[in-house]
């Protein structure tokens, strides 16, 4: 786990089967995923865009610095759960920043999560394949 002396702000992001915990620091705006850069993790841009969104939102570019750890699911449930965890240690950092996190909904968890599949079929729903003869 990343250790510093300076002041930092926590929250934790779900999405899916996906886990972030995120640390923000007052800095220059470096993100750092599972002690990669975030240009090396996520190759999609729209991924990227997704983690800044929070950024955007307050008008804070490129003055925190993100350190997130990220575990489960795919890269863009984790994209996601990164969103949601930077966006309640934003709130942690400054109160401020909640009415435009909200009206987002960077702040709220995103609940769809996988249906299970049920007996008898192929998967959630797809049944098997039907034939009259």
């Amino acid at each position: 786990m990343y250790t510093s002396s300076k002041p930092y702000f926590y929250g934790t992001g779900r999405r899916k089967k996906s886990v972030a915990r995120v640390r923000i620091v007052p800095g220059t705006g470096v993100i750092t995923i599972n002690k990669k850069d975030i240009d090396e993790y996520f190759g999609l841009e729209t991924l990227k865009l997704i983690v800044n969104q929070p950024f955007a939102a307050t008008g804070t570019a490129g003055k925190f610095d993100i350190i997130a750890l990220v575990n489960g699911g795919g890269l863009s449930g984790q994209a996601g759960a990164i969103r949601h965890g930077l966006a309640r240690a934003l709130v942690q950092a400054d109160e401020n920043y909640r009415p435009a996190l909200k009206a987002a909904g960077f702040l709220t968890r995103d609940p769809r999560m996988k249906e299970r599949k049920k007996y008898g079929l192929k998967a959630a729903r797809r049944a098997p394949q039907f034939s009259k003869r």
